[in-house]
């Protein structure tokens, strides 16, 4: 539990960057943060793995869905970094207001990949759905599901509200 722990505490980091890069510059860029970002990969797979007890048969026909899965969340936690960079800039350039228009724009955002997350999952877990036993399947889904709460859990206790 403790490596479930330490992947989340580094996967928040991640997550984070942008707002990091925003106060600070480009300190949270560079060759620093793609190294810890493939350790942190490596990590979350590996936390993975030790749950799922897959028969080699079955990893076979899983993990090239798990990365392709990973990818693609990737990309949707890119655009969310965009939305979490945007407010930061505008909520530090109006002294902790942001105008109607940028949150609306935001708003329209950040609602656009909370659905595109719940489409991917969904379609993610019917694709594993026809290479593994429902258990396992609902058990993979089961972990991402977790590890994206507390991950959204940490970024929404670190971001003000809007006003």
């Amino acid at each position: 539990m403790r490596v479930a722990a330490a992947l989340v505490c580094g996967l928040f980091m991640l997550a984070a960057s942008p707002v990091l890069a925003q106060e600070a510059g480009n300190a949270g860029r560079g060759p620093n943060m793609e190294i810890l970002k493939e350790k942190l990969k490596a990590d979350k797979k590996l936390l993975v793995a030790e749950n799922m007890v897959l028969t080699d048969a079955e990893a076979k026909a899983f993990w090239p869905l798990y990365d392709a899965y990973q990818t693609d969340l990737n990309q949707l936690d890119d655009r969310l970094g965009k939305v979490i960079s945007d407010y930061a800039s505008a909520y530090n350039e109006g002294k902790g207001m942001i105008t109607n228009d940028t949150a609306q724009k935001l708003l329209t955002e950040a609602l656009a990949i909370d659905e595109a997350e719940v489409k991917l999952k969904r379609s993610s877990a019917e694709k594993v759905g026809k290479v593994l036993p429902a258990t396992k399947t609902a058990r993979y889904i089961q972990m991402e599901s977790k590890i994206r709460a507390l991950i959204k859990f940490e970024l929404a206790s670190n971001i003000p509200l809007v006003y």
